[in-house]
């Protein structure tokens, strides 16, 4: 009975950790960089300042920096690959032009995969874009690797199709890029709800609100865990190009810029907004397809769980990806089950099973609203995270069975 426990209270401990533990130590982390950061500035102050008043010197340095930050403005390529984008060129496009960047320094870069709804010739219409186009459909990371081929500007944004950048957002990602340990910088994805937002929609945007949250903290500690597909960018020199039946290939370019030595950071005011999936079963389509690329990634990105070699990257990596893509949803049904069997060895097990069962019951009834269009988003959220954790499983048995196609399918939007 004893050894029954203790399996209880470890994944006890995983499913916690995953989820809330490893946010709060984050938090504590940050704090106390924050604090021993301030002390050595203020000791630096300290000996700087009476030589500068000496000498007459006023110079703010937080001045100097915005001034050195404003006149960076390499030039930029926005490369974007596109599989049957008809429908959301012309917004893209009048996005891509709108923002706050020289134009005559902001290239777009549209490389067609396959394409056979017009995209091609459409966007041959736009003047200032270069478009290639290949017959064949291949896979996004296969276009990609193509387009990276024809970049000659030292830093290349990857943008998606379907979503709109925020106007400030190039400006905000090649600021980061003037500290020259950085060699990736990811934006922030935002889910755009109506009034009649659906549980996908009030699930998705609380978790990547709260994925925002941790990224910020990930980035001041030491390092972003992987960037976001939808807005990411890279110093051109270094990328590497990926094997071709890669799933998730912002995951793998970004974190293998990270196992150089570089830096990803990260900036919410750099922004891609796009709508939330139209119903759970497309964001499910979605879910399965990250879970499948998180195993496959792991297995490529082995050598990062070396913690001795890597530190704190590592830590990073295990605790925000890996524990998510692997112990936590398997350590979901273990302890439902074995509460079950503990129900009656001491008081806690009863009230932790009870607080379990109300929690599921809360996820039936977001998937029973969801299904009648009620809405009750307080319900949502755990019927959103119940579902991700089921992806995970899917995804985990295409990944065995090989049935992943690496071309991806768009969910539709709502």
């Amino acid at each position: 009975m004893a050894s029954i426990e203790f399996i209880f209270w470890f994944f006890q401990a995983i499913i916690f950790y995953t989820y809330i533990g490893y946010a709060c130590l984050l938090y504590v982390l940050v704090r106390l960089k924050r604090l021993f950061k301030r002390k050595e500035i203020q000791e630096i102050n300290h000996r700087v300042n009476p030589e500068m008043q000496e000498n007459n010197l006023r110079v703010n340095p937080k001045v100097e920096d915005s001034l050195f930050r404003e006149i960076y403005e390499p030039e930029v390529t926005l490369l974007i690959a596109a599989y049957n984008e008809k429908d959301y060129l012309q917004q893209k496009v009048q996005n891509s032009l709108s923002l706050d960047y020289p134009p005559e320094k902001l290239h777009q870069l549209w490389i067609s995969d396959g394409s056979d709804d017009g995209t091609p010739e459409a966007l041959t219409q736009f003047p200032g874009i270069r478009v290639l186009h290949q017959h064949e459909r291949k896979g996004k990371i296969a276009a990609i690797n193509r387009g990276m081929q024809h970049v000659e500007t030292p830093i290349v944004i990857f943008s998606d199709a379907n979503t709109f950048l925020g106007v400030q957002s190039v400006r905000k990602i090649v600021e980061l890029f003037t500290e020259p340990a950085t060699g990736c910088v990811s934006g922030e994805k935002r889910i755009f709800n109506s009034e009649n937002e659906a549980a996908t929609g009030a699930g998705e945007g609380l978790y990547w609100r709260y994925e925002s949250t941790l990224k910020k903290w990930d980035a001041e500690l030491n390092s972003v865990v992987g960037a976001a597909g939808e807005l990411f960018a890279i110093r051109t020199e270094l990328y590497q190009e990926v094997e071709p039946d890669t799933l998730l290939d912002d995951f793998i370019i970004s974190l293998r810029i990270a196992m150089k030595g570089y830096s990803i950071q990260y900036d919410p005011d750099a922004y891609a907004i796009e709508t939330a999936s139209a119903d759970v079963k497309e964001e499910l389509k979605r879910k399965i397809r990250i879970a499948a690329g998180g195993i496959q990634s792991i297995i490529r990105l082995w050598q990062l769980l070396n913690i001795f070699k890597y530190g704190i990257l590592s830590f990073q990596y295990i605790s925000h990806r890996v524990l998510r893509w692997t112990l936590a949803p398997l350590a979901l049904p273990i302890v439902f089950g074995l509460n079950i069997f503990l129900i009656n060895e001491a008081g806690i097990y009863y009230y932790l099973l009870i607080l379990q069962a109300l929690f599921y019951l809360a996820a039936f009834l977001g998937w029973s609203f969801q299904k009648f269009r009620i809405k009750f988003k307080v319900f949502f959220v755990p019927y959103y995270f119940v579902v991700m954790n089921y992806a995970v499983y899917r995804g985990f048995l295409r990944f065995i069975k090989n049935s992943q196609s690496v071309n991806w399918e768009r969910a539709r939007r709502g």
